[in-house]
């Protein structure tokens, strides 16, 4: 294991920070000195280039004080009715927090499911990256308040790095209430080991993986190891730290103890190899020469360069790229289904909304759900 794993968050381009509730709420009360510090953290982060998103837990425990509900567990419709509750009071004191340094909040609500049904994040992913290019801060939670099945505290960790993945940020910084990953769980073994940095992920590290800590935080280590092996797959490096201090973004960016998981490959690389390698292709789309040059220069396909569209796809799937004479040049995942595809198909952007009846995405498919193949872009055919 390496010893020097001291990394600052300046360094990284797109940062989501996951918080737990146990950090943020007490007693059914919100800690504002302690999110008022965060947030200063994440100001300053931003103002060194950094982008940001939050994936924060706590609306449950904050809605249990809001409605007076007792301690202990709770059954399946008082969770929900809490999560409402609560989200209202979590939104609005992330929102109000931040509007002291003059920045803006996002809220996103997400279940699982909207992270991996590929319509679902689409919409997600470029819901997150409008709030980023207008300089807001998402703030991202699970959906508990519509859950259909019993509420899995611990599930934020998980979702915390498939809202990394889905944005291509490449760190996610699990606060937790343990300062990282040890040999064995430090409160049950006093000769347990500190490790800084985990280079890979191997079933000796998740048998290291711990139980729960506390009633609001049920989680444990397991599921941020779950939550590593996700981001680091995808190229985002994870670090897992303590936040129970004040300014706890500040202290490790200043070398305060964290375990470090470091990515393999860039988000960027790891998404292309998803779409290029890991999806089976639902149609195929026939381009012109004017789409492919564009393509070749780094553009995204607009319907415009469409000659003619095949399959039975539905937005999100992916499809296959050719040319005019019939030869793969990539592939990428559509924006449209099938039928609309074929309509705006050689058709202007500006014109799709009168096609379609919405003003849909001026792409077909967007270049950062694009991949080229070698061959094409080195004119080797």
């Amino acid at each position: 294991m390496s010893t020097n794993a001291h990394r600052s968050l300046a360094a990284f381009k797109r940062i989501v920070v996951k918080i737990g509730s146990a950090l943020l709420v007490e007693n059914g009360e919100l800690k504002r000195d302690w999110l008022e510090a965060l947030v200063s953290d994440i100001v300053r982060l931003m103002g060194s280039g950094s982008e940001v998103l939050i994936v924060s837990s706590g609306s449950i425990a904050l809605g249990r004080g809001e409605l007076g509900l007792p301690k202990g567990p709770l059954k399946l419709e008082e969770s929900q009715a809490a999560a409402a509750a609560g989200q209202i009071a979590l939104a609005q004191a992330y929102a109000g927090a931040l509007e002291t340094h003059g920045k803006k909040a996002g809220q996103i609500l997400l279940t699982l499911g909207d992270t991996e049904e590929r319509r679902r994040y689409l919409n997600a992913r470029a819901t997150i990256g409008m709030l980023l290019k207008m300089g807001a801060v998402p703030i991202i939670n699970e959906n508990d308040s519509v859950a259909t099945s019993e509420i899995r505290y611990g599930d934020n960790d998980r979702l915390a790095a498939r809202v990394a993945t889905m944005a291509s940020a490449d760190c996610l910084v699990l606060l937790s209430d343990i300062d990282g990953l040890y040999t064995a769980p430090p409160s049950e073994d006093p000769d347990a080991v500190f490790l800084p940095e985990v280079p890979r992920i191997t079933a000796e590290i998740e048998a290291m993986a711990g139980s729960a800590g506390s009633e609001l935080s049920r989680g444990g280590m397991k599921t941020k190891i779950d939550a590593g092996k996700i981001a680091t797959a995808a190229g985002t490096s994870m670090v897992i730290t303590s936040g129970k201090e004040l300014n706890p973004l500040a202290r490790l960016s200043d070398g305060g103890r964290a375990t470090w998981f470091p990515a393999a490959a860039t988000p960027a690389s790891a998404r292309k190899a998803w779409i290029g390698g890991h999806l089976e292709p639902r149609g195929k789309i026939t381009l012109d020469a004017g789409a492919l040059t564009a393509m070749k220069s780094g553009k995204s396909l607009l319907p415009a360069g469409v000659v003619s569209v095949s399959g039975t796809f539905s937005r999100g799937d992916a499809v296959t790229l050719v040319s005019p004479e019939g030869r793969t040049i990539g592939r990428g995942l559509v924006a449209y289904d099938v039928i609309e595809a074929r309509l705006i198909a050689g058709r202007n952007s500006r014109e799709i909304e009168a096609i379609v009846g919405y003003p849909g995405r001026a792409e077909m498919v967007h270049r950062d759900d694009l991949v080229l193949e070698d061959a094409f872009l080195n004119g080797t055919r």
